[in-house]
């Protein structure tokens, strides 16, 4: 079992950055895809951005494309998400995941970091 716990998430205003973190305990997850997904009140959960294990390939939504980074350190078991030019309708709950399945599914989530952005 992975345990994912995220960090950093906070209040910002339009336009500012911040940086989440997700540290991974219980298992190393160097060989898994790593995610980042949001859920805004009311809203249905959704993908923000993928990273493949050795960091080669990643996906975005279109709505964060040129804003948002993701990386990570595996020698560190962590993975981050780099927010800039931040927009009120980022406001969301972050939550990081883990996919031993090549993203086709995600098998282990941590409990989330609350962002909200001010107009």
């Amino acid at each position: 079992q992975a345990q994912l716990i995220e960090s950093g998430g906070g209040l910002v205003q339009a336009g500012g950055s911040l940086r989440l973190s997700c540290a991974a305990s219980g298992r190393t997850v160097s060989t898994y895809t790593m995610g980042w997904f949001r859920q805004a009140p009311g809203k249905e959960r959704e993908f923000v951005a993928s990273i493949n294990w050795n960091s080669v390939i990643t996906h975005y939504a279109d709505s964060v494309k040129g804003r948002f980074t993701i990386s990570r350190d595996n020698g560190k078991n962590t993975v981050s998400l780099q927010m800039n030019s931040l927009r009120p309708e980022d406001t969301a709950v972050y939550y990081c995941a883990a996919s031993t399945t090549f993203a086709r599914s995600y098998d282990y989530w941590g409990q989330g970091t609350q962002v909200t952005v001010s107009s």
